[in-house]
């Protein structure tokens, strides 16, 4: 049986929205002063950023548990292209997966990360249709 998630989105006045979320969180949306909002949210694109980290970190951090693997740190930067022309979104995109310890084991960090690339992580199978991705490990043994 397919999944159906949905969400609420309500405006709060001038270009402010807050989103729900089926956890029972809620998150404020909101753009820049120079665009015309308040600055008093997150930026929409920038937040599917967040939900393409978010969604392989889980997955390597479930890993990293079921593997009992030493890691002290661990930090994704994502840093992306927005496109000049409107509708401008994300034609390319880095993904940079920080490992920190002094015992890493980089093999199975690195089957880690590729099984959520491959394999589990959606949002990143969602970004493959329309960007270009980059993904790149990189270990700082202590």
């Amino acid at each position: 049986m397919a999944t159906t998630n949905h969400i609420s989105t309500k405006w709060l006045g001038n270009m402010a929205f807050e989103s729900n979320n089926p956890s029972g969180h809620s998150i404020k949306i909101d753009i820049a002063k120079e665009d015309g909002g308040d600055s008093s949210g997150l930026r929409p694109k920038a937040l599917m950023l967040s939900s393409l980290a978010g969604c392989s970190g889980l997955d390597v951090a479930s890993l990293i548990k079921k593997m009992k693997l030493d890691v002290d740190e661990f930090h994704i930067e994502t840093i992306a292209n927005l496109t000049d022309e409107h509708p401008r979104y994300y034609d390319t995109v880095t993904i940079e997966y920080h490992f920190h310890g002094k015992n890493l084991e980089e093999k199975k960090l690195q089957r880690a990360v590729d099984l959520s690339i491959e394999k589990y992580c959606g949002v990143m199978e969602m970004f493959r249709r329309f960007s270009e991705l980059e993904i790149k490990t990189i270990f700082h043994n202590k």
